[in-house]
């Protein structure tokens, strides 16, 4: 049956006109980029796929555009990360919708590199056209080969004949910034790799040509002035936002992000046989207004719906109870807080790290024994990546001042920190609290610029953090990895646990990228210890055995057993769906349903009964039982000291 016919409101907003024409357009190109979340959101224009696919079918199947050219549809990067969807399924969800929108053509983003270019050649053979970047090579691949095998350019042929010649260029900028690529790579200018390539386009028979980029408008912008219009127009992405100008003859467009935007281009061919194009470029906000397409709908619930049994699997395991409670992680130092916080400054070779303690929402204390994905992913949920500034010894003492100056209110500005100690006197008054403070060791130098990782949240002068606003923002620290290049906490954390697999890592889990997390996981273990399992260590087995009855269901070695009783996410031997999966989703369901009733109760009692609660002890030699990782033990360093005024 066929589907009905949905209708799309005429809302459209005319960006560039080049005035009245009489018959119908010689192309017809349709534009997106920079695309995360699967959802729409809940201010306008609210996007999502969904919604976003009524509009490529009305472009598509319209009356109004019966008997022109088919749509061409062009992608500008950035698909398969950052999401938690994507931090469940390694961007693998993203490609039936990058397939559905009927993608001719897409430009290779940072993102999309995300989880290592092994990764990246799996997810692109899945798709149903090319990838393409001209200007970054990678020797090891041959000579003049681009990273990842993506092509360098592209010709198609629109249904009525006329060849539009493609040209991938990417930006040295936003290379610098990922971790996991191989080493030795070659990057050329992307105006000289355009000069070098577009006339061998032309040659080819190309009458129009357009570079799909993924770059930032001012270099986008460059590209224009330095070829002087013998690129027809520039397609881009790696911004976040809508605009459009014209340079030299050149058109440079970005068409917004995430599924809340897209460019639908009309293109003519100039009369005077110049061999130049007009484009009429209209801007579509895909807000409520527009029905949901319902076949997206459908796809989209399948594509998530193993996305809970996923995240009721094991992705790691912890020797030490790891207390994330909030009066623990918004008062003092917390053992969770400062593993994550090594982990944020190792990954990006930074002097220091400082993390707003609202950052960890877990509010309980995860006791020994496997670390599931949804831990991961409910306490750390936030999907403001990790970035890097540079700042002055100043704007971080500032920094340190504002998140201790609601102390001893449980507030999220508290700082949890990398490479960074100090006393604080909580009776001074606020923005005088500070007694000392180090960083590496020395005091604080006021003067000195300092490599900073923190949160783009709080790089945004969130949470009183106003010494950390970078210059874009209007502040005065210098971005290094700004938030469209960092990566989620939740996904630094999963790639960090992969890394101290002895079993089961990712099948397509890179030479390169484990490198270089065998690189921090190193670095890390100086503060906090890795456990190998022991020899006698039981095999995880992926039968649900029998629970045990009454308390005896509920002993720590017990829950421990309960909850690693099926081979951890990401083994290659996993299966998805069956019966087992659906047994063992509702185990741990049950297990934390009736962990938290305990809890509150718990909770309740002591604080009637004035007991105080305190964290558990590490496992013992002999009492680490799985043979698939290692085991973290995250620690207290006296890192954070209270002289005065805490709570007693």
């Amino acid at each position: 049956m066929p589907d009905k016919k949905t209708e799309v409101p005429p809302n459209e907003s005319i960006t560039f006109s080049s005035g009245d024409h009489d018959g119908p357009p010689d192309l017809r190109i349709l534009h997106y980029n920079d695309v995360y979340h699967v959802d729409q959101s809940s201010s306008e224009p609210v996007g999502g796929a969904a919604r976003f696919m009524s509009l490529i079918k009305h472009y598509e199947e319209d009356e109004k555009y019966k008997g022109q050219p088919e749509l061409v549809t062009l992608f500008s990067g950035d698909a398969f990360n950052p999401s938690l969807e994507s931090s469940v399924t390694k961007g693998d969800h993203m490609v039936p919708l990058l397939n559905n929108i009927g993608t001719n053509a897409a430009a290779l983003g940072n993102h999309d590199l995300d989880f290592g270019v092994s990764q990246f050649k799996h997810l692109s053979s899945k798709c149903r056209f090319p990838w393409l970047i001209a200007n970054v090579l990678d020797p090891a691949l041959g000579d003049s080969v681009p990273i990842g095998n993506c092509k360098k350019t592209h010709m198609i042929t629109s249904s009525n004949g006329i060849k539009i010649g493609l040209i991938g260029l990417g930006e040295r900028e936003w290379l610098a910034t990922i971790n996991s690529l191989p080493p030795n790579l070659i990057y050329k200018s992307a105006t000289e790799t355009a000069k070098e390539l577009v006339p061998q386009l032309r040659a080819e028979g190309a009458d129009i040509v357009i570079a799909v980029t993924h770059m930032r408008e001012p270099n986008d912008n460059k590209l224009a002035e330095q070829t002087d219009g013998f690129i027809d127009i520039i397609l881009g992405g790696h911004d976040h936002y809508y605009n459009h100008s014209f340079i030299k003859g050149t058109h440079v467009l970005r068409s917004g992000t995430d599924f809340k935007q897209m460019s639908y281009i009309e293109a003519r061919r100039r009369a005077d046989n110049s061999g130049r194009w007009d484009f009429d470029i209209v801007r579509r906000d895909v807000t409520s207004a527009i029905p949901e397409h319902q076949p997206t709908v459908a796809l989209v619930e399948k594509l998530t719906a193993s996305l809970k049994a996923t995240l009721q699997k094991p992705v790691g395991y912890t020797a030490a109870p790891l207390d994330a409670r909030f009066r623990t992680v918004r008062l003092k130092e917390s053992n969770i807080a400062n593993w994550v916080c090594d982990i944020m400054r190792h990954y990006y070779s930074g002097d220091c790290t400082i993390m707003a303690s609202g950052t960890v929402r877990g509010d309980q204390v995860y006791p020994p024994g496997p670390i599931l994905l949804k831990d991961i992913m409910n306490c750390f949920p936030f999907e403001d990546p990790v970035v890097v500034i540079n700042v002055t010894g100043k704007a971080i003492w500032d920094a340190l001042e504002n998140g201790l100056s609601q102390y001893p209110a449980l507030e999220g500005r508290f700082p949890q920190v990398s490479n960074i100690t100090f006393k604080f006197d909580g009776r001074k008054p606020a923005g005088s609290r500070i007694v000392s403070a180090t960083i590496g060791g020395e005091p604080i130098d006021m003067a000195r610029k300092y490599r900073l990782v923190t949160r783009g949240y709080m790089a945004r002068g969130k949470d009183g953090y106003d010494s950390l606003l970078i210059e874009e923002e209007g502040g005065e620290a210098e971005e290094i990895v700004s938030e469209e290049n960092g990566i989620l906490i939740s996904m630094m954390l999963r790639q960090y646990f992969m890394s101290l697999r002895v079993m089961g890592q990712w099948k397509y889990w890179g030479k390169n990228i484990g490198r270089y997390w065998d690189r921090v996981t190193r670095k890390v273990s100086i503060s906090h210890t890795h456990h190998t399992p022991a020899a006698t260590a039981t095999p995880v087995s992926p039968t649900l055995k029998k629970s045990a009855s009454g308390w005896d269901n509920w002993t720590p070695e017990k829950i421990r057993e309960r909850k690693t009783c099926q081979l951890p996410v990401d083994t290659e031997s996993d299966s998805e769906g069956d019966s087992a999966d659906r047994q063992y989703v509702g185990e741990i369901e049950t297990i934390d349903k009736e962990m938290q009733i305990m809890r509150r109760v718990f909770a309740k009692w002591a604080r009637i009964a004035k007991v105080e609660s305190r964290v558990g002890e590490e496992l013992r030699e002999g009492e680490f039982e799985v043979d698939w990782t290692r085991a973290i033990a995250p620690r207290l360093e006296g890192r954070i000291t209270c002289v005065g005024g805490q709570e007693e």
